[in-house]
């Protein structure tokens, strides 16, 4: 107790400034990803693709990126058996350790998981640093097993919509009608999709809770009105008969380019919703803990504040303004060849993967999520479109990605208790 009440305010700074350096280098990495697909396709520029992000990354992570949060913050270590002071300062161990693991990542250009790297923090410093009991291992479970599953359920979503576009639109006599006719249809279900989550799950956090069934009506008014603003955008564009003579599909592109825009919104939502837990979910423990004067139970029953999570916003956009053009093109043009058509099929089943997982409160990597759908297109148009030692080396990242968070994460909390306690 004494600890807690001596340095709760130096601990809760330091807390503070931790959290918002993970959540820098979620937005220096993990977003650059996110948004790497519309850059590679040319729907944005870079410029357009982080002035999205930054928008709809806030809104996903303020609105809806408490149920993740929860899971971050109890579901991975017990509360009972690590006490208040060595909670407090192993949740500071792992932001500082996460965050580390990311400015090494994001300044050699590689694409690593956020979730992975607060993950196998939190698991380093609970296991080593004060017990196995410490962790929650049959929580770790799921976890792990949505590292496998999401990528593949992913790439399977994103190779059945790329496939519709193919027997739909590019497929048919006249692809530039059929696109749109149909695009519209692809904008309902983009806004249908994230707005289902938002009003379901996220708008207890700013106090608006509504039904079942005013969610899904709510929703559904969001999804046409989506349609509605895409019909009037895609009344603008013209038949390009010079551009259709070096690409027989150039005019199409262009409708999928305006479609492109939404699924980006989406995509920068969902990864908002999902990887803003990765730095306040042990920010929201420390917190509690300090809160409560040192009882880590009261604690992990406590609600995430919303000044948290805006906290983790805020970060999340600076680091993407900031730094996030160094890994912004890696999945965008390295993997595979990507059109706009191609990016919204990988962004949309991409987002719809994410949203998912975090309406049911689990962590899972937007990084792995994206990659299994680009994986997927490049599937749908035969494996010799993938870039074999790109995907290798993204794969050889990830391995890596656990262990470092772990061990960064013993050596900082090894530190922390040398000078606190």
């Amino acid at each position: 107790m004494s600890f807690i009440s001596e340095y709760g305010f130096v601990l809760l700074i330091l807390a503070c400034a931790f959290g918002f350096f993970m959540a820098w280098g979620v937005g220096a990495n993990d977003v650059a990803n996110a948004m790497g697909t519309s850059v590679g396709s040319r729907a944005l520029t870079i410029k357009q693709a982080i002035l999205v992000a930054m928008i709809f990354e806030f809104c996903g992570a303020y609105l809806a990126g408490g149920e993740v949060t929860e899971t971050i913050k109890n579901g991975i270590v017990d509360a009972e058996v690590i006490s208040p002071d060595l909670m407090v300062l192993g949740m500071m161990s792992a932001l500082l350790a996460a965050g580390t693991w990311l400015l090494i990542a994001t300044m050699k250009g590689w694409p690593v998981s956020t979730t992975h790297s607060i993950v196998g923090a939190v698991i380093g410093f609970a296991a080593v640093g004060v017990s196995l009991d410490a962790v929650h291992w049959e929580s770790i479970g799921p976890i792990v097993a949505s590292w496998v599953v999401t990528p593949m359920l992913s790439g399977i979503v994103a190779f059945g919509l790329f496939m519709s576009v193919q027997k739909l639109i590019i497929n048919t006599d006249e692809p530039f009608l059929n696109a749109k006719r149909f695009v519209p249809l692809y904008m309902f279900l983009t806004g249908f999709m994230v707005a289902l989550m938002t009003v379901t799950k996220g708008l207890k956090h700013v106090g608006l809770t509504l039904t079942s069934s005013q969610g899904i009506a709510l929703a559904f008014a969001i999804g046409v009105l989506v349609a509605l603003v895409g019909v009037a955008l895609l009344s603008r564009i013209k038949v390009d008969e010079e551009a259709d003579k070096t690409f027989h599909f150039a005019s199409v592109e262009k409708v999928f380019a305006v479609l492109m825009i939404f699924t980006a919104c989406s995509m920068a939502f969902a990864h908002g919703a999902n990887d803003v837990a990765n730095a306040v979910g042990p920010l929201a423990a420390v917190v509690g803990v300090i809160e409560s004067g040192g009882a880590a139970e009261i604690a992990a029953k406590s609600a995430v504040p919303g000044w948290v999570l805006l906290l983790g916003a805020v970060g999340i956009v600076i680091g993407l303004a900031t730094y996030g053009y160094k890994v912004i093109a890696t999945i965008g043009k390295e993997i595979t060849e990507l059109t706009p058509s191609r990016g919204f099929a990988a962004e949309l089943a991409t987002a719809t993967t994410v949203v998912g997982a975090s309406a049911i409160g689990l962590p899972v990597s937007t990084t792995h999520t994206l990659v299994g759908a680009v994986l997927g297109i490049g599937i749908a148009r035969g494996i010799g479109a993938l870039n074999l030692g790109v995907v290798g080396s993204i794969f050889m990242s990830w391995l890596i990605t656990l262990p470092a968070g772990a061990f960064l994460s013993i050596v900082f909390f090894t530190i922390l208790k040398a000078i606190f306690v």
